[in-house]
């Protein structure tokens, strides 16, 4: 369970060191720092669970959900996710993995998210079409739609057949959102499809 320094103290309210006392169950393992102020009493939980805690408001997002969906053939070790209004990209690392954030433009962040319930837990996710969507809006601009294409399947390496299982209307919908020049030219790629 997460766990602000405001509930610890309301919880340690009768130690007279309340700082002294979270620094104790850190110490003894009862307690795992995850950010400053914020704590977790599982030190074996999913990171995953916890991306949106530390920097917020965001969602996983990028390379993580590309990864998880299989569109891409790398395994990812790093919780990757979205946020917006932040001006620039963040990083943490800490007993439970390496959290990075990057920002997607405000029109765009609260589509293609989805919130899941899992172990007690409650996270926001990318479908697969937003995470694809979201990823290209941070790389480099291409020139062509061939441009993209390589991009896509040979440079990213996702596969054909998984690509065109994706959902193209939800594509259609998010894509305008990011005035992107590559995500003009992944509503072109996939046409009439």
């Amino acid at each position: 369970m997460i766990l602000t320094f405001d509930s610890l103290a309301i919880k340690f309210k009768d130690y007279t060191d309340v700082k002294g006392k979270i620094r104790r169950e850190v110490r003894s393992g009862r307690l795992t720092q995850v950010a400053r102020g914020l704590y977790e009493t599982d030190a074996f939980t999913d990171g995953k669970y916890l991306a949106g805690a530390i920097y917020g408001p965001s969602y996983l997002s990028f390379d993580y959900v590309l990864s998880m969906s299989s569109l891409i053939p790398e395994a990812v070790f790093c919780y990757t996710s979205a946020s917006f209004g932040k001006g620039k990209t963040k990083h943490y690392e800490n007993a439970f993995g390496v959290f990075t954030y990057r920002d997607v433009p405000a029109a765009a962040y609260p589509f293609g998210v989805e919130i899941r319930q899992e172990n007690g837990y409650s996270y926001q996710i990318a479908t697969p079409e937003k995470a694809l969507c979201d990823k290209l809006y941070t790389i480099s601009p291409v020139g062509s739609v061939k441009a993209l294409s390589a991009l896509l399947f040979d440079d990213l390496r996702i596969d054909e057949g998984d690509f065109e299982r994706l959902d193209f209307d939800d594509i259609r919908q998010l894509a305008p959102l990011y005035r992107s020049t590559n995500l003009n030219y992944l509503i072109k790629l996939i046409g009439g499809r």
